[in-house]
């Protein structure tokens, strides 16, 4: 016998030992701990597991970000909502220290008009994303934002900004649950 099949032999044989020990009909009368609940949707420590929730907190600490719009599978210019390891939700907004003149032939939506906020499932694809999007901008100026994670979550912020001004969106992702 080679030593990976011994080894996996000696997995399996703990494994079923385990179970053999644990089983319901083992003479072990003590009571067994309840398994632990998940925690009550009403916390107040829940974080904001969506972007429509996460700019009403933004929101709350930069009054110039004004007109939230949601996202939909139908009108995602990037048609990566829902997709595996894409967005879960996203919104976009405005930004009321943006001039019109500067944004004069933009879309609704377009980022450049204020921002957007992308939720994830994972840190992991909100850095990945975010890490991307620094990659394919990095020779376009007219495309560049600020770009900050916090959580699950990607606060993408207009360059029109000034770096004080993209900042105060840092300053309130970071209290983001």
């Amino acid at each position: 016998m080679t030593r990976t099949t011994r080894l996996a032999a000696l997995a399996v044989g703990t494994a079923l030992l385990a179970a053999a020990c644990s089983s319901p009909g083992s003479n072990d009368s003590k009571p067994q701990p309840a398994p632990p609940t998940a925690p009550s949707s009403s916390s107040a420590t829940q974080p904001a597991a969506d972007a429509a929730t996460a700019f009403k907190k933004i929101a709350a600490a930069v009054p110039s970000a004004t007109g939230s719009t949601p996202v939909t599978a139908d009108n995602d210019p990037n048609h990566l909502l829902g997709r595996p390891g894409q967005y879960t939700s996203k919104i976009t907004f405005g930004d009321s220290r943006i001039k019109p003149a500067d944004t004069q032939g933009l879309e609704p939506g377009d980022v450049q008009l204020g921002g957007a906020i992308e939720t994830f499932a994972s840190n992991t694809e909100a850095q990945a994303r975010a890490t991307y999007i620094q990659a394919a901008t990095k020779a376009l100026p007219t495309l560049t934002e600020y770009d900050y994670v916090h959580g699950i979550h990607l606060i993408r912020v207009s360059h029109y900004l000034t770096p004080a001004q993209a900042e105060e969106y840092k300053t309130a992702a970071g209290k983001l649950p």
